[in-house]
């Protein structure tokens, strides 16, 4: 048994900060940051949690999918930001929108929303699900260290959601992790244990920008090449791509390397930045909504993150 997408669905902040905003913050202009990274604006919550934001996208996608919360068999999530330790994102939604079916939630940095598809088949494949709801959702403004210009511009807050039900369309997938902490680290706090003697660091996101940068295009280019050569399909048989939102210059290096045209690639980094989770479901529900998809269009979903993990996957329409 497989699955596929039945609906869609996304939730932003309210505020939104601009590129000039942020150069009142720290020593950053317009121009620099779209052409290093290519973001206009990004999404920031002033009041909404990521719990509130990840119930917006879920209630977006069951309206979308014509289906009621009742008739869910499982609820998967997928932070880096999250309110809570415990209780999960999974179980805050699965109480706020009326499911009573068993929630939680992973972590796989931002290609998690991959990972929630490739563990939702599992449970498809073995009878135990018809109908699961996946969710990323992020507030990376609350672990953005904004006196550090190098990543305080990059990161937004947002959610993005899928409701999967029986069918064929999810064809397959591709997990990669290189273990390790050196490129991409998010640190937590390490308490208050009178017993504890290393050193900690602030619980913000650290990036090395350069080896991410050149992980991300190693990273899409093998995973979508490995994608097309199980499946014996060729670029031009793919109609779209839908990246994970990291930074423009690796989608149009990773374009130019696989030879698949811009165009084919879903774009929205501009107007909501760097989501982790979120990225991918955000994107894909706007390409859903766009009325540029087709049935039995051919989409690849691929990613990178901490871990470092990379995540593709191949979606028929």
């Amino acid at each position: 048994m497989n699955f596929r997408i039945l609906g869609t669905g996304m939730c932003v902040p309210q505020k939104i900060i601009t590129n000039d905003d942020m150069a009142t913050i720290v020593d950053t202009n317009d121009e620099w940051i779209r052409q290093r990274v290519g973001i206009a604006q990004r999404h920031v919550c002033t009041t909404e949690s990521a719990a509130d934001l990840a119930v917006g996208a879920a209630q977006s996608a069951l309206e979308n999918a014509g289906v009621r919360a009742e008739e869910l068999d499982m609820i998967l999530s997928a932070t880096v930001s999250g309110d809570n330790i415990s209780p999960s994102i999974a179980c805050m939604v699965q109480s706020r929108i009326g499911a009573t079916c068993p929630a939680y939630e992973i972590n796989a940095a931002c290609a998690a929303f991959i990972f929630l598809l490739e563990t939702a088949a599992g449970y498809f494949a073995r009878g135990k699900a018809k109908k699961i709801l996946i969710i990323g959702a992020e507030r990376l403004s609350g672990i953005t260290d904004y006196s550090d210009r190098g990543t305080c511009v990059i990161f937004g807050d947002g959610a993005g959601a899928a409701v999967l039900g029986e069918g064929d369309g999810y064809r397959d997938c591709v997990l990669h992790v290189t273990g390790g902490d050196d490129v991409l680290h998010i640190p937590r706090s390490v308490g208050a244990s009178p017993f504890y003697q290393n050193e900690g660091f602030p619980p913000y996101i650290r990036m090395k920008g350069q080896e991410t940068f050149r992980y991300a295009v190693s990273s899409i280019t093998s995973d979508v090449n490995e994608l097309l050569t199980r499946n014996n399909l060729t670029k031009d048989d793919i109609a779209f791509v839908v990246p994970h939102q990291a930074n423009i210059r690796i989608i149009e290096f990773a374009s130019r390397k696989l030879g698949i045209p811009m165009d084919k690639f879903v774009v929205n980094i501009d107007r909501y930045g760097n989501t982790s989770s979120a990225s991918i479901p955000i994107a894909l529900d706007e390409l859903a909504r766009s009325g540029r998809l087709k049935q039995g269009d051919n989409i690849i979903l691929t990613a990178f993150g901490a871990g470092l993990a990379s995540a593709a996957c191949l979606i028929k329409w």
